[in-house]
């Protein structure tokens, strides 16, 4: 095997494809602890873009660039070759009554982003259900929204229709094996047996479980759970026409007519069952920007653990102590926007090509 990849979410899915795109003899495996895309990959809500994008640093924004301008083509590819549709919808985000305006527009101008400031006869005709109330707003009429378990979908089938690539499903990882500077394979139970996988290349995709991965060989990867829940209603058509966010709450609509509404920040270990504080908090926010939300009912409520890196920069790049061990995983709130990026920045770095921006500021802690 020349790549190993442990973890089949978003991340794992899209290094694959990359790794399977620019070398097509190379024999690939992915091994995932239970389905492709389950975790944090399925229960984000999808917006290409971070929430407050001025308020992370220059990693976060590199990443997330890129990524934004490349999700046309990787949706547009994926639906036409397994016939799925990420269905990447450009809404626009509408942020209201957000505490730093000015520190926002002086970062869209410097990075070069659509944002404007706008009163509330603008949101109120971009949006006619919004509550009344809000003073103020900052619309970026460029942002997207990309149903998440769809995307999930498509990669799964691209990967699955390639001859060189392998995903298993419900196989975790226990054990990295490891001989001279080298991770050779590892240990995962399969069908209820062990069974051991040797590789060249070995690449951790393990989301929030990253950390307890790489700590089995020693190495601090500071990764830890966040859990998020959200809530799922149901409407003949979306009852906003784009995502609508404030205090930390976003609105997102599907094109079926779904609305999501997220979402909790809870630092509560690898528990990620929904409860009933957290749904009454979600509808209490929902209700205070969309009013006719306080009459309805949720279809569905869940939780998702995301992987938390120090400072929302992800961990990109070679494991100190191993020739060929690398990571990529830590992007906390902004799995889904930086994805693309992150998986071509560090197929980059495996196969030696020039990397789409500089490594260095996601570059992996020493050996604790």
């Amino acid at each position: 095997m020349d790549f190993l990849i442990v973890g089949a979410g978003i991340n794992g899915l899209l290094l694959a494809r990359e790794l399977a795109n620019a070398e097509p003899g190379a024999e690939i495996l992915l091994l995932e602890r239970g389905e492709c895309c389950r975790e944090a990959s399925w229960a984000g809500g999808g917006i290409v873009s971070p929430l407050y994008p001025w308020r992370y640093g220059a990693p976060v924004t590199a990443l997330a660039s890129w990524a934004q301008a490349f999700y046309p083509q990787l949706a547009m590819e994926l639906l036409e070759h397994t016939g799925v549709d990420p269905e990447l919808e450009q809404t626009g985000l509408l942020m209201l009554d957000a505490e730093d305006e000015s520190q926002a527009l002086a970062w869209a101008a410097l990075n070069q982003r659509s944002m404007k400031k706008v009163r509330p006869e603008f949101f109120h005709r971009q949006e006619p259900g919004l509550a009344i109330g809000f003073t103020s707003g900052l619309w970026m009429p460029d942002i997207a929204n990309v149903r998440n378990p769809r995307l999930g979908l498509a990669l799964l089938a691209d990967l699955r229709s390639r001859s060189n690539v392998t995903v298993r499903e419900h196989s975790p990882v226990s054990e990295f094996e490891t001989a001279e500077g080298q991770v050779t394979g590892v240990v995962a139970r399969s069908e209820g047996r062990e069974e051991r996988f040797r590789a060249g290349q070995v690449i951790l995709c393990s989301g929030a479980w990253s950390g307890e991965l790489a700590a089995t060989l020693n190495l601090n990867l500071s990764v830890e759970p966040v859990k998020g829940q959200m809530l799922l209603y149901r409407f003949p058509r979306a009852p906003v026409n784009g995502i609508v966010l404030t205090g930390g709450r976003y609105l997102i609509p599907r094109r079926d007519g779904h609305l999501l509404v997220g979402s909790t920040l809870e630092y509560q270990g690898f528990d990620k069952s929904p409860t009933p504080e957290a749904n009454l908090s979600l509808r209490e926010s929902a209700g205070a920007m969309l009013p006719l939300l306080r009459s309805a009912e949720p279809v569905r409520q869940w939780a998702g653990l995301r992987p938390s890196a120090p400072n929302g920069v992800p961990y990109i790049g070679k494991l100190t102590g191993y020739d060929n061990f690398y990571v990529n995983a830590g992007q906390f709130r902004n799995g889904l926007v930086l994805a693309p990026a992150s998986a071509r920045l560090l197929a980059d770095i495996l196969l030696g090509r020039e990397p789409i921006i500089d490594p260095t500021p996601y570059q992996p802690v020493p050996a604790g």
